[in-house]
């Protein structure tokens, strides 16, 4: 008679020798180690047999412990006896059963003096750490030995142990010809749907954090807690859920999680608490800086990224929060046009082909102009010295930082644009120099003053969008001055209507001279006034499309710090990707360092998206990641019941045979297919009341 024995032993002492009890335990029969101190063995021996025998190999400082069909614990045990639950594996001609598979199990109950059986079919699933735990698929309830003979060949049929053979699906209410299968009849109007899950999105994120290899930067870092909280999960979780659907951690608690794939994927449980989330956001910021340097070196490893040319800008991010805060919360300049909420200023620096190395954050009244000092000695003290570009907009640096940048002890090149005041102080000197052509539609202007190049650069493609704005502007700031000049209006009224119409025309006000009267008599007597000032319109509009930039490497080519700076837009879609594509704002957050810490979330969705648009660009160049994550479809369960209550339910379907081997060679290294769905799989569910059927 065969036995089914569950070892468990624990050496205290320094020294212990495991081996000794394997090697022993490998004697018996077939095993599979659960954990280290934990094995399954199919033996002929009873536990009362096996015992004895494991105490001599073990010393006697060690905890063992063997209980199987027939008994429950033995000498050495230390805790109190535990409730042993029998399993009945399926007996397959001789062959040790495999422990990781579906199989029935037996729960025992005495009720009014008669013991009762209630009878499952559970699943052993393995999940991350080499843990097994069982899932529960069907209840049977109380059956007769028939009866469970019956359901563990309709296992061993699903599991793809027996023979396969074929049946027939028709209509419940169509009769089915003659055939030499077996026939099903399927109830077509209650065909339903259970639980639908967004899968593919959730694999593709997986996998990208796979490319990345973030999980040896994380891993050692975010260590499982004692109560068995996975920490690196969590933030797997939390980066694919900013990517693929950014919302609230409410709504990732009580809404997301539960209808992604994410769970299977991972092998997590299937609810997670929303305390758990902040207390993961809790555990990231201190690893920030090392974050930056290891990003730096997959950047390179991945894609031979250079770090030569930098880009640096600012946007600003706001909150649902009231004020004030004694943080970095505060009221100041608003990118997002919410000069009413708080807000908190990110500084970024990418490459030009958008790859992003490191990121801060500072308070919301932040300066500009007082940020670029601070950040190049950052940069410099992380990545050391070097040969670097750095490419800003006009606003940033401040003379006395571009002074500090030339004159240095090391050199620090630059290519910035430059605020219109200073164009109209260099006009005269441009006026005799010559234009060149850097390439179609776009010419410049080369001069030279006090060591550094000054490019003045003409644009036809961005001198039509800057006078089509213009016109647009005037003419709407024509009309409605029009229309207050005809109506009757106190000299109050009418300034509260002209301050109005000036924040719609923006820079176009400059261009109209409004005279109004002093007083409301003459106002209602003789109106108000206003021309168009040509003088003004005609310097405009000789402006307009162009633009200075200013740099220290005087013997550049002019062509190639036009294609520099060209390359700010993709700082400019970085902020566009953060703030809408993964919805960086707003924050609901009130702690400083779990504000932080949403932002370093959010920093690392980004690293993943531009993994996938960098990998799809040879391919898919037109398509934009949430294109790409988005579109796949959701993979539900789907549930076909028969006339005589047997329900299929259908999983995910199956590769084709030919593709099986290239997919499972280009799986991901975290793949394991035992956390996975099965593909087709066949699950068999029963309608009330159950009743048993034979092998399909």
């Amino acid at each position: 008679m065969a036995y089914n024995l569950f070892i468990a032993y624990d050496l205290y002492k320094p020294g212990q020798n495991y081996e000794a009890v394997r090697d022993r335990i490998k004697e018996l029969g077939t095993w599979y180690p659960f954990q280290l101190s934990l094995v399954y063995v199919h033996t002929s021996f009873t536990p009362q047999q096996a015992y004895p025998d494991f105490r001599n190999s073990a010393r006697d400082s060690a905890n063992l412990t063997v209980f199987g069909r027939e008994s429950g614990g033995f000498p050495g045990f230390a805790s109190p006896e535990p409730r042993v639950v029998p399993t009945y594996p399926l007996d397959r001609a001789g062959k040790a059963p495999d422990p990781l598979r579906m199989f029935v199990r037996c729960k025992k109950r005495f009720k009014d003096g008669k013991e009762h059986r209630y009878w499952s079919v559970v699943e052993n699933v393995r999940v991350r750490g080499g843990r097994v735990v069982q899932r529960h698929v069907l209840y049977l309830g109380e059956i007769n030995d028939s009866q469970r003979a019956a359901w563990c060949r309709s296992i061993e049929v699903v599991e793809g142990k027996s023979q396969s053979r074929q049946m027939a699906l028709f209509p419940e209410d169509r009769e089915a010809p003659a055939l030499n299968c077996e026939v099903v009849k399927i109830n077509v109007a209650e065909v339903s749907l259970h639980e639908p899950r967004q899968w593919g999105a959730c694999w593709l994120a997986l996998a990208l954090w796979e490319r990345l290899d973030l999980d040896r930067f994380w891993g050692p870092r975010l260590l499982p807690s004692r109560q068995g909280t996975r920490w690196l999960d969590i933030l797997k979780i939390q980066a694919c859920y900013r990517l693929i659907d950014p919302g609230s951690e409410w709504r990732l608690h009580r809404h997301w999680y539960e209808h992604s794939a994410l769970r299977d994927l991972l092998g997590s449980d299937r609810a997670i608490a929303d305390d758990t989330l902040y207390r993961c956001l809790d555990r990231l910021l201190s690893h920030k800086q090392d974050f930056f340097s290891f990003l730096r070196a997959r950047w390179a490893a991945l894609f031979d990224a250079r770090f030569d040319v930098l880009l640096y800008d600012l946007t600003s991010t706001y909150f649902e929060s009231d004020p004030p805060f004694e943080d970095k919360r505060r009221f100041g300049y608003s990118r997002d046009r919410r000069p009413d909420c708080v807000q908190v200023v990110i500084a970024l620096i990418v490459t030009p082909e958008g790859f992003p190395l490191a990121y801060e954050v500072m308070p919301g009244n932040t300066a500009d102009q007082t940020t670029l000092a601070a950040f190049l000695e950052k940069i410099e003290r992380q990545y050391g010295r070097s040969d670097r570009i750095w490419i800003m907009d006009r606003g940033i640096p401040t003379e006395e930082t571009l002074a500090l940048m030339r004159e240095g002890d090391a050199p620090v090149r630059y290519l910035v644009g430059t605020p219109k005041g200073r164009l109209t102080r260099l006009e005269k000197a441009f006026l005799d120099r010559p234009w060149q052509e850097v390439r179609q539609s776009v010419d410049v202007k080369l001069l030279v003053e006090d060591g550094e190049l000054y490019v003045l650069v003409r644009s036809e493609g961005r001198m039509l969008k800057e006078r089509g704005m213009r016109r647009r502007r005037l003419k709407k700031l024509w009309r409605r001055l029009g229309e207050l000049r005809r109506q009757s209006n106190s000299r109050d009224q009418l300034m509260l209507k002209l301050g109005a119409a000036k924040k719609e025309a923006g820079r176009a006000w400059s261009l109209v001279d409004i005279r109004v009267p002093e007083t409301d008599g003459e106002l209602a007597a003789n109106g108000f006034s206003f021309h168009l000032r040509r003088d003004r319109l005609r310097r405009v509009r000789r402006r307009e499309g162009r633009y200075l930039l200013r740099s220290n490497m005087v013997a550049e080519d002019p062509a190639t710090l036009w294609r520099l700076y060209m390359q700010l837009i993709e700082i400019e879609q970085a902020f566009k990707e953060l703030k809408h594509d993964l919805a960086i704002r707003p924050i609901f957050h009130q702690r400083e360092e779990r504000i932080e810490a949403h932002i370093f979330v959010s920093f690392i969705a980004y690293c993943l998206l531009v993994t996938l648009k960098n990998l799809a660009r040879p391919r898919a160049n037109g398509l934009t990641p949430p294109r790409h994550y988005r579109g796949v479809r959701r993979h539900p369960d789907g549930g076909c019941p028969s006339a005589d209550y047997r329900r299929p339910a259908l999983g995910p379907a199956a590769p084709h045979p030919a593709e099986q081997g290239a997919r499972a060679s280009a799986a991901p290294a975290w793949h394991d297919p035992a956390t996975t769905a099965r593909a087709a799989d066949l699950r068999l569910t029963a309608l009330q009341p159950p009743l048993p059927f034979g092998a399909l």
